[in-house]
């Protein structure tokens, strides 16, 4: 893909795009994972990769939350919407991730399943209210960015007493993931990834702090980079830097809007409300430890998984049947 004109013309953008010209190394490669469906948006509409030096790979990587669920959990919440009395709702996003045994949501949707498109789990609480002979189902999905808004809506479903309405929790934790993946890399020259780009919205929620333990542990550099491309493109230049210099921190690119502790608030509020699991299976990835959130049972009341016996936790054979390793570019 070629560059925007407007990116091409930037006189900013192309003095970043100089600079990591002259600071990669030829016999180097500078191997980045970028977690951010915005950064993957912001480079690909740009045509990022096209400034950089062919030795600066961007890696874009594990995916949006909604296709990370296993194709074993889109069957069962199609089945939910099929014989369960309930009306689902899902984002838009989840249109079109494919189940195993079902295409994907629409189609079910399509051949009758009691299925609704809405953008919030607030608007979800609105159907339920607005409508208490439907049992109303919405499906969170969503990396941290995310669960403030589940939590708020949980809290204001138990302050109605609203028996009608429940979560399914799927709501995915970015630095378990990380962890994950770093776990399995090697070091050094050998790695497939040499450093991670850490995401914006996510970092605002959670701060600096969770990704230090990464870089120490795994000997992998992490930049928080903002939503813009210029944003991208300075990260770019950090983590070049940060391997050159054989260094592996934690740094913050984006420090106009993200601090070292985060949003305590949300933090606090999405705390009262959800408990991490102990592991949970990730499409493309398979089991990751300590890498997704369940309801506290203080909300069993308004708890899918409880209220319809739903399999949410699955089994290692199970796992092992929906899911495949995720290939990174060598």
């Amino acid at each position: 893909m070629k560059p925007t004109d407007d990116l091409h013309h930037s006189v900013f953008a192309r003095g970043l795009c100089a600079r990591i010209h002259d600071a990669v190394e030829l016999r180097r490669q500078y191997r980045l994972m970028s977690f951010c469906r915005g950064h993957a948006q912001a480079i690909a509409r740009h045509g990022l990769a096209a400034l950089l030096p062919p030795q600066v790979e961007l890696i874009h990587g594990p995916g949006c939350p909604e296709c990370l669920l296993p194709a074993s959990q889109v069957d069962r919440i199609i089945d939910l919407a099929h014989g369960q009395g309930v009306t689902l709702c899902v984002s838009d996003a989840m249109l079109r991730v494919p189940g195993a045994v079902h295409a994907n949501v629409l189609e079910a949707r399509t051949a009758g399943a009691d299925i609704v498109v809405l953008d919030t789990p607030g608007d979800a609480l609105a159907l339920a209210r607005a409508q208490p002979q439907r049992e109303v189902v919405y499906l969170a999905t969503g990396f941290e960015a995310a669960m403030l808004a589940t939590a708020d809506a949980l809290m204001q479903a138990r302050a109605l007493a609203c028996p009608n309405f429940t979560v399914l929790g799927s709501h995915m934790l970015t630095p378990a993931a990380m962890r994950h993946l770093a776990a399995d890399d090697a070091i050094g020259e050998h790695a497939q990834l040499n450093g991670f780009l850490a995401p914006s919205h996510v970092s605002r929620v959670i701060g600096v702090a969770p990704y230090r333990s990464i870089s120490r542990d795994f000997v992998k550099p992490v930049v928080i980079a903002g939503p813009q491309t210029i944003d991208v493109l300075q990260a770019v230049l950090m983590l070049v830097t940060q391997i050159n210099e054989c260094r592996a921190d934690t740094e913050n690119q984006y420090a106009r809007a993200v601090t070292e502790a985060g949003d305590m608030h949300a933090q606090s509020l999405v705390d009262e409300v959800f408990e991490v699991r102990e592991s949970f299976v990730w499409r493309g990835l398979g089991r990751v430890p300590y890498s997704a959130l369940a309801l506290r049972p203080t909300f069993a009341q308004w708890d899918a998984e409880r209220r319809y016996a739903l399999p949410w936790a699955e089994s290692a054979s199970a796992a092992s049947a929906h899911t495949h390793t995720l290939t990174l570019a060598a």
